[in-house]
């Protein structure tokens, strides 16, 4: 059994935005995308608890986990913890309204999960984890969620993920991305060279390329969007965020699929 769930710290952040995620000019995965990766990794021999655990915090000042039977713990500990309750990997949820993107309940899981736009369902047993940062530091929640869920197929989401760039590199260009934000043109311009991703080993080639596209491009959403007062009327903001929507979903996508499907071959 569970712990219920516990209050957030006081002076947490409160839900998950491209911005705390994707600072400007830096690639960087979501928490628990790289959880996910990285507890995988680990599960499967690829490397030692000390380097997951350390990968996960990143910058960080630490990282806990709440939830669990032995109650508020260090993530390292948390880690063996899960291990011993059956877990054999970890998957990722990147949810946002009206798309429940990785999520398969029950309902308290999927809620948390939705308010911070990122969760963590493990693999062989029925329990979700979702960050919740706490000043420097994050605080894993943990809640009974569902195992057996859908997620997308790694080629399809590839596929959508390029597609998606596409028209949305046009659709800016007509909007004349470079007078407004030459950041996003900078962007578009590196998407051929690799993203600055720490990524474990084992990692398919898959995998590695699509985490890095997906990343630039949410990157590039978050600039194109970071500023929506310097358009020039509401019609011209609109068609921004129509041009910038798709290719966030086809990027969430392609996240939640490399993640499902990081080791395989």
């Amino acid at each position: 059994m569970l712990a219920p769930a516990v209050a957030e710290r006081e002076g947490s952040a409160h839900g998950t935005t491209y911005r705390a995620i994707y600072a400007p000019g830096v690639s960087r995965l979501p928490d628990s995308a790289r959880f996910a990766l990285w507890f995988t990794a680990w599960c499967a021999g690829d490397t030692s608890l000390d380097e997951a655990r350390d990968a996960i915090v990143g910058d960080d000042a630490a990282h806990d986990v709440a939830g669990l039977p032995s109650g508020l713990s260090p993530l390292i500990v948390a880690m063996g913890e899960l291990r011993s309750l059956g877990a054999t990997g970890a998957g990722l949820a990147l949810p946002v309204s009206g798309d429940p993107l990785g999520l398969a309940g029950p309902q308290p899981f999927n809620a948390l999960a939705l308010e911070h736009e990122e969760g963590v369902v493990l693999c062989g047993v029925d329990i979700g984890l979702v960050p919740v940062r706490a000043g420097a530091g994050v605080v894993w929640q943990a809640m009974p969620a569902a195992s057996m869920r859908q997620v997308p197929d790694p080629s399809e989401a590839d596929a959508l993920l390029r597609r998606a760039l596409v028209r949305a590199a046009d659709d800016l260009a007509a909007l004349d991305v470079a007078r407004w934000r030459p950041e996003v043109a900078d962007e578009l311009m590196a998407l051929r060279r690799p993203a600055d991703l720490t990524l474990p080993a084992g990692t398919s080639d898959r995998a590695s390329r699509m985490l890095g596209l997906a990343t630039r491009c949410r990157l590039i959403v978050d600039l194109a969007l970071e500023d929506e007062g310097g358009a020039v009327s509401a019609g011209e903001a609109a068609r921004r965020r129509d041009a910038l929507v798709p290719l966030d979903q086809a990027a969430r996508r392609a996240v939640v699929a490399a993640c499902a499907f990081s080791r395989e071959r």
